[in-house]
């Protein structure tokens, strides 16, 4: 997988290299009421790194992912990003978005505006950049998940598989450091995975960080470095796609895999 990273609008914070985690994530737990959602969660993602999360639902997997872009608080451990601490009450959210971004399930597009007004959005809106320069990056950015010609349509002319591409151009063009994508082809007719698939796999070859909750296991067991299995709030077994998924150790993992594959 290529190491070349797609230039970034985020800079990193004095004192972070890339040698070190991009994302670090320490003893993270996390309960709604009684239930408890994160365990203890420890794992690291270094830069160009491309980790899924696999699992049976209700395995934290999407309240992790939530986590790490601040959309919801821990109760306690630490998450580390670029080393900020990402729920450091200072801690400017703006700036955090800025460095992750993050792609759902639903595609959350303003049908009332293009899909090429949909990638300019955030820019021009929130990062109060040049209109004309936000525009040339969204243009290449249609360019880019293989949508040119679609630029003036609305959402509601689009498939769901051309909607969540337009998604995913919205979250680039905040020029992100890392992509954090909620089981993206889960709301998706099967013959549609395929193009949102190519575009997330074109993206970790060009060295973009990633990070997948997701049940396309051949996907994951072609573009992943590492695969994490989670259950009941805890990673169980992690290792690279080729051990994982041949040489899995614990009962759990090997239950799982025997159900989906």
């Amino acid at each position: 997988m290529a190491t070349s990273a797609p230039t970034s609008g985020a800079a990193a914070p004095s004192g972070w290299t890339p040698d070190q985690p991009l994302i670090r994530i320490r003893d993270v737990h996390k309960s709604f009421g009684a239930n408890v959602i994160l365990g203890g969660i420890t794992f690291d993602v270094m830069k160009g790194e491309v980790i899924c999360l696999i699992g049976p639902s209700g395995a934290g997997k999407s309240t992790l992912l939530r986590c790490i872009n601040a959309l919801v608080p821990i109760d306690s451990g630490s998450i580390l990003v670029e080393n900020q601490e990402v729920h450091d009450p200072k801690l400017d959210k703006l700036a955090l978005r800025r460095k992750v971004g993050m792609v759902f399930q639903q595609y959350n597009l303003f049908p009332h505006r293009t899909a090429l007004q949909n990638v300019m959005m955030a820019p021009i809106h929130v990062l109060r950049r040049d209109k004309h320069e936000v525009e040339a990056l969204a243009r290449a950015l249609m360019r880019k998940v293989r949508l040119e010609g679609k630029e003036d349509s609305y959402p509601g002319e689009l498939s769901g598989g051309q909607q969540q591409r337009v998604a995913i151009a919205r979250s680039l063009a905040m020029q992100p450091d890392v992509m954090l994508f909620d089981e993206v082809t889960a709301a998706l007719d099967p013959e549609t995975v395929k193009e949102v698939l190519v575009t997330i796999r074109e993206l970790a070859e060009e060295g973009m960080t990633c990070m997948l909750v997701t049940h396309e296991m051949g996907f994951a067991r072609e573009i992943a470095n590492q695969i994490y299995f989670t259950d009941r709030g805890i990673v169980v077994e992690h290792g690279p796609p080729a051990e994982f998924f041949t040489n899995s150790r614990d009962p759990r993992t090997r239950k799982f895999l025997s159900q989906i594959l």
